[in-house]
């Protein structure tokens, strides 16, 4: 019987095993790419320090009056307008007692102005001398203690008005619900909590910067801000505030970045790398942020050879001006750096490079 010869790789394609990737030999055709020559240029020196972001505002959001719960709209996790309900009490015993005092608020204006009738009829009659002086005082004292009803009922109306507008409690802000204080059945008093929230359109990142850094922070100034939580993405924020209270142990000063956060994407409680700039200035091999290559736990970028071929090149990143920033490695200024198409290139790779540039900082 004649043997039937089988390719090796087709035998491990049909059994699922992994078979390498031939190179690509001479005839490959180049990747179009775009390159930009690194550039050594002065920068401002900067600082990294990590942080923790912090709700720029919290807020334990209590009942002013009290009684039962029956509805608690701001769950945990909510997000929510300022003015939007959060919980809503018993109304019912409140409603019955307003339209009670408002019954009497009218039989009460409804005597005051009986009251001011005969007081004008009674002043006529007096100065004509058909009535004594004293049956015109007491005219005028009924007025008077019917004025003085009437105020009283008006006052207690509104207040009663008052008390039932806050039975539906509200968002004091913009925010996100964190915690539930009560549940539906539940008797609050005045100065219970309902919910606990936190402001998030713009958050606080505290740092803990070392007493050798303190003179030379400025309060307003911007600041680059980068989340563990959101690799690539760069943050610009301002200097809130330099808190003069050294740690005595540390000897590290309490500072606070404001960034803004209307996305929603920063959470309370996440770690970050705040950049501040120093006042001392130095020379850098800067590239555009484009040519940056996140591998893992390394970054690189595709350097173009002579021979019109790609190898990636290992560096560490520094300060950022603009749309460059500074790199440490075997990077030299004038090097062609592919800062587009460089997601997908392998080493030795051909390509057809074509310039673009950038505006310097």
């Amino acid at each position: 019987m004649e043997a039937l010869w089988v390719p090796v790789w087709a035998l491990l394609f049909g059994l699922g095993l992994p078979v390498a990737r031939a190179v690509q030999g001479p005839g490959q055709q180049p990747s179009l790419v775009r390159y930009t020559e690194a550039r050594e240029h002065t920068l401002r020196g900067t600082v990294t320090l990590p942080g923790t972001v912090e709700a720029a505002t919290v807020s334990l959001v209590a009942s002013t009056v009290e009684g039962l719960v029956v509805e608690l709209a701001g769950r945990e996790g909510r997000r929510v307008r300022e003015g939007d309900v959060l919980a809503r009490l018993r109304t019912v015993s409140k409603e019955l007692e307003l339209e009670a005092q408002r019954a009497a608020l009218q039989e009460a204006e409804a005597r005051l102005k009986l009251a001011e009738a005969n007081l004008h009829r009674a002043r006529e009659l007096y100065e004509s001398g058909v009535i004594s002086r004293q049956q015109f005082d007491d005219a005028q004292s009924e007025f008077s203690a019917w004025q003085g009803r009437t105020n009283m009922l008006k006052a207690t109306v509104a207040r009663l008005e008052d008390e039932l507008e806050r039975m539906t409690i509200r968002a004091p802000f913009a925010g996100v619900v964190v915690r539930e204080r009560t549940e539906v059945g539940q008797w609050v008093n005045a100065g219970s909590p309902v919910v606990e929230m936190v402001a998030l359109d713009t958050v606080e990142i505290r740092v803990e910067v070392p007493e050798r850094y303190y003179a030379r922070l400025r309060t307003g100034s911007r600041v680059e801000v980068t989340l563990d939580a959101l690799p690539g993405t760069r943050l610009s924020g301002r200097l809130l505030t330099v808190i003069p209270a050294a740690d005595p142990q540390a000897r590290t000063f309490p500072v606070k970045v404001m960034v803004e956060n209307r996305s929603g994407r920063i959470g309370a409680g996440m770690l970050a790398q705040v950049s501040f700039a120093m006042d001392e200035t130095t020379a850098a091999t800067i590239v555009p942020k484009d040519a940056i290559v996140r591998q893992g736990p390394r970054t690189v970028i595709y350097r173009v050879n002579g021979d019109n071929t790609v190898e990636p090149v290992p560096v560490e990143t520094g300060a950022a001006a603009g749309v460059w920033i500074a790199v440490q490695g075997p990077i030299r200024p004038g090097d062609k750096v592919v800062t587009r198409g460089n997601e997908r290139l392998q080493p030795g790779q051909p390509v057809r490079a074509v310039p673009l540039e950038y505006e310097l900082p």
